[in-house]
Parts: C-alpha cells; sequence; structure tokens
C-alpha cells in the first residue's frame, strides 16, 4: 500500500484505539498517563504527523497545479481571494510563507508526473516520496533533502544522486532536523567537492563583525566562515567546558573512578593536560576559569562563553608570548591521503558541521594550533601531525576520530571526555581505544543511571558505536548506531 491517505487514517485510527482506558472504558486524560504511555503515545503522535505532512504535501501540490499562472483569475488561489498557491497554504494553515512554499515543493517533488499518455510517471524524487509515504520521514526533512539534491543536481550524474537521494532518506529515520542537517552538508561535499572553494570564497567575503553600544551594553555580531571560526569555537568551548568541570569539582560534583565515571581533567577531549593553574598577566599561560562558589548564582552557558571570550581578550592584551595557544585546545582538519595528495574532495573540521575543500584545510594545517589527521584508503590514520609522540593525547584523538564527538548526541569533541565501557575500577576495564567512548555529560549520565550499554564493533577509527538501551526503554534492546556512522553521510 503506497497510498498516503490510507497512511494517514491507519495511523490516525493507531492513536484513538491504543490510547489507555480506564476501567470503566474511558480514555484517561493527558496527564494521568504513566512513562511508558507518555512514550508510546509520543511515537504514535510522531508517526501520526509525519503521515499528516506526506498527504499535506500532495494537497499543496495539487491546489498549486490548480493554481497555474496560465490558469490567470480562475485559477484556483485567485478564485479565492488569494495572489499565489503559497498565500493560500499559509493564510489557511497558520504558517509561514516559507514554511508554505516548502510545503508546495515537497508535494510537487514527490507527487507522480502526469504524462501526455494519461499514465502517471515516477516523482521526480521517489525515495523521498517513499519515506513520506511510508512515515519514516517527515516534511521538514524531505524539504532540507530535496533542496540539497535540486542545487547538486545539475553537476552530478544521475545514477550517483538517485543512491545519494536514497541513503539520506535511510539516514534521516530517527535524526532530529539539526543532526540531518549535518549529514546533508556533508552529502553535498561528496556529490559536488568542486562547488566547496567558490562557496568557500563567498563566505570569506561575508565574515564580518559589528562592534555597537546600545542601552549602556556593547554588542557583537560576528558571522564567520569555518575557517575563521573554527579557532574561536574551540577555543571558547575549551574554557567554558573546563569550567564546568571546575566548577563540579569544587562543589563536590566529580564521581570516583570507582563509581563507575571515568574522568579526565583535559582541557578538550583530545588533550590530555591538566587545565592550567591560574597565573598572572604575562606569565604565556592562559588563566582558568575560576569556579563559582556553591552560594554564587549560576551563569547561563552565554554568558559563560562571553566571559571566555573577555578571558581570551585580556590575556591577549596582558601576555608577552602572544602566540601561546589555549593550552590543549586542539583543532583537528582530516581528509585523506587521496584528497591531501590530488587537492580535491573535501575535509572536514572537528565542531564545525560545514565541510572545507582540501585547499582550505591544507592552509589550516600549515598554520599553529591545527593539527591534521590523514587517513588511508581503510581508515588508519597515518598522521597526526606535530602530536604524534604524545600516546595519551593521540588515543583521545583516535577516539575523537572514530566516534567525531559525543558518540550518543554529535556534540562537538571539545564538549565530551574520555570514558571506560568496561569500567576501570569495577570491571578492570583495559584504558585502548576499544574499550574507550567519547561521551557529552549528559550521555554519560543516561549511559550509566539509566542501564543503557555500550558496544563497539571493529578496531581502531573505523569501528562503529553501538548504544544499547535497557528493556524498559526497548524490550528487544535493539541495538541504536552512534558515534561518527550516525552523523557522518554514508556514501
Amino acid at each position: 500500500m503506497n497510498d498516503p491517505l490510507a497512511h494517514l487514517l491507519d495511523a490516525l485510527d493507531g492513536v484513538g484505539g491504543s490510547w489507555p482506558v480506564s476501567a470503566g472504558g474511558e480514555r484517561l486524560p493527558i496527564e494521568s498517563l504513566d512513562e511508558t504511555q507518555l512514550v508510546a503515545a509520543n511515537d504514535r503522535l510522531g508517526r501520526l504527523r509525519r503521515h499528516l505532512d506526506a498527504v499535506h504535501a500532495r494537497v499543496a501540490s495539487e491546489i498549486a497545479r490548480h493554481s497555474r499562472p496560465e490558469l490567470g483569475p480562475d485559477g484556483l488561489a485567485k478564485k479565492h481571494g488569494y495572489r499565489n498557491p503559497i498565500a493560500l497554504v499559509a493564510a489557511t494553515t497558520g504558517t509561514t510563507n516559507g514554511d508554505a512554499a516548502r510545503l508546495v515543493a515537497v508535494g510537487e517533488a514527490t507527487a507522480p508526473r502526469p504524462t501526455f499518455s494519461g499514465e502517471d510517471a515516477p516523482a521526480r524524487h521517489p525515495h523521498v516520496a517513499a519515506g513520506l509515504s511510508s512515515g519514516s520521514i517527515g516534511m521538514p526533512a524531505a524539504a532540507a533533502i530535496i533542496a540539497m539534491l535540486d542545487r547538486v543536481a545539475m553537476r552530478c550524474d544521475r545514477e550517483i544522486l538517485d543512491a545519494a537521494e536514497q541513503t539520506l532518506v535511510q539516514q534521516a529515520a530517527g535524526l532530529t532536523l539539526d543532526q540531518l542537517a549535518k549529514v546533508i552538508a556533508r552529502a553535498e561535499a561528496h556529490l559536488d567537492p568542486d562547488g566547496l572553494e567558490p562557496k568557500e570564497s563567498e563566505l570569506r567575503a561575508d565574515r564580518a563583525l559589528h562592534i555597537f553600544e546600545r542601552a549602556g551594553m556593547l554588542h557583537l555580531r560576528a558571522t564567520l566562515d569555518p575557517e575563521t571560526a573554527a579557532p574561536i569555537k574551540t577555543a571558547i568551548e575549551a574554557l567554558v567546558s573546563a569550567e564546568f568541570r571546575a566548577q563540579a569539582d569544587a562543589l563536590g560534583g566529580g564521581a570516583a573512578n570507582g563509581a563507575g565515571t571515568e574522568v579526565s581533567a583535559e582541557v578538550s577531549t583530545v588533550d590530555g593536560d591538566e587545565p592550567a593553574a591560574a597565573s598572572a598577566p604575562g606569565s604565556g599561560q592562559l588563566r582558568a576559569l575560576s569556579p563559582a562558589d556553591a552560594d554564587a548564582p549560576r551563569r547561563t552557558v552565554p554568558q559563560m562563553q562571553a566571559d571566555a571570550l573577555v578571558l581570551l581578550a585580556s590575556h591577549l592584551l596582558g601576555c608577552d608570548h602572544k602566540d601561546v595557544p589555549i593550552e590543549g585546545a586542539t583543532v583537528v582538519v582530516r581528509m585523506t591521503l587521496e584528497q591531501l595528495t590530488e587537492g580535491t574532495g573535501a575535509a572536514l573540521i572537528d565542531g564545525i558541521d560545514q565541510p572545507v575543500s582540501v585547499a582550505t584545510a591544507r592552509r589550516m594545517a600549515a598554520g599553529g594550533g591545527v593539527i591534521p589527521c590523514v587517513l588511508g584508503s581503510h581508515g588508519e590514520i597515518l598522521d597526526w601531525g606535530r602530536e604524534k609522540r604524545l600516546f595519551t593525547r593521540a588515543q583521545k584523538l583516535a577516539l575523537a576520530e572514530r566516534d567525531g564527538g559525543c558518540a550518543g548526541c554529535g556534540l562537538p569533541p571539545g564538549m565530551t571526555k574520555a570514558h571506560h565501557i568496561r569500567w576501570w575500577a569495577r570491571d578492570a576495564g583495559p584504558t585502548d581505544l576499544d574499550n574507550g567512548v567519547l561521551l557529552c555529560d549528559s550521555c554519560h549520565h543516561r549511559v550509566h543511571d539509566n542501564g543503557w550499554e555500550i558496544r563497539i564493533d571493529g578496531t581502531g577509527v573505523t569501528a562503529r558505536v553501538w548504544l544499547i538501551p535497557p528493556r524498559h526503554v526497548d524490550p528487544d534492546c535493539t541495538p541504536r548506531l552512534g558515534g561518527r556512522a550516525r552523523f557522518d553521510y554514508a556514501a
């Protein structure tokens, strides 16, 4: 069955028919549902919403077809007093013109195309259409995939484009729209690597920092290209992460190894050094952000990021060694040996979603504070730049290469720590790559406190990380792909 309306009606029946009822046969109010019932209801409503998207997109495309410009005043939209079909859809659904335009575009791209013979030809994007119809993806994901495929369509072979569409639809299931955007950006770089350098030139030309005063506050508004942004983002995230750890230690929040938490005191994930001690300006060392005492007001993350920027500027003004980077903060740029030698393809920067050209990666690797990671054809690390001699740091770099950041949620490496899968004290777990994983604090607590398990398939940086839910979450304990493999484009 490939009828979107039939799928929608089935999903609607599923929501109503499976809603929990009382002993008297009355449907329970939402606030009376237990945790298991709430999760089940949310899953069914999510599926219903995705099926509703599929039907609404088809309806919107039909409205657009009946409102074609050549129909003039007899067009459907104009008959109902609207300038165009987008305005009609936006007004009648209470959404924005942009959302209505995406709905129409998705409908037109996924609806069967009528031919002169009267038969229907396949949809322009059949895999997206199938994903929408089955309910595995919703309209926002479909719109993002279609927009990217249409951008590269003139510069990419049709068979390759078709395979990419199928892959992206498969990967989109279960990802948030932000996570999918990261996958799509890498897919576009893979499909159209020659388009990266012209795009980067435009982005560099558009970089800007606006500074102005208003209502007693100094406002900074920056727009930065990936190459410019990488060291700034890495430095600020390193300082904020160090402060979170310092606060936890000051408040007694650090967990002992014996309790199952492997805590390392690195400033960033890929660094094994201790945080720099407080020192006077001009000493060549950057002062660590001071942990707040227990009674001090807790600052928000944006406030901590603002303080980190102030600290960087204060250090630069007072330091005799202007070229000293933040202790331990590392920008990693990765590419394959083939890309490095031939100068083609795309490279990735840890913490930055947008891929860059190999020319940009080469330029960054030539500067200070940046480590090039060059991979062989089988994914083995061929070169870690100047950092290879530091074994502990190299291990964490390798974990960052394998996991790409938090293996659970995909946060950048600078916001994660290396943890033992088999605990160091309880299980005598070894400190090696196959027993290590990068996790942010939130995912680490979720794994240890809620009974999740982690499995590593394979060896080295090409291994795959699997997160295994407990039975109260999934009775079948179906493994969920994590790490870089979940968020990278699976070409």
